[in-house]
């Protein structure tokens, strides 16, 4: 029992050592950051995403055209910062 923890041990150890060996050339990622201004920039994005996909299903169910929807479809894409300043600036 004792002999073959030592050797899953031992082949963990390996398999650690050579993803440190493959991988340690590769920046690590930064992370999500956190803090109520990250989560308000989140939840607002998350908004301005929701109200296009809504606008873009709308147009998508009433309109049989599909020029007209790809127009919309790319108009949303494009204008999404314009719609999100207009939703949430300051003053």
């Amino acid at each position: 029992m004792a002999a073959e923890r030592a050797a899953a041990a031992e082949k963990q150890a390996r398999r650690e050592a050579r993803k440190a060996r493959l991988t340690g050339w590769v920046p690590k990622a930064s992370g999500r950051q956190s803090g109520p201004l990250a989560e308000k920039r989140r939840r607002q994005a998350g908004m301005t995403f929701a109200i296009l996909v809504a606008f873009n299903l709308l147009v998508f169910a009433f309109t049989r055209d599909f020029y007209v929807t790809g127009l919309t479809l790319v108009a949303s894409l494009l204008g999404a910062p314009i719609v999100h300043m207009m939703l949430f600036r300051k003053g």
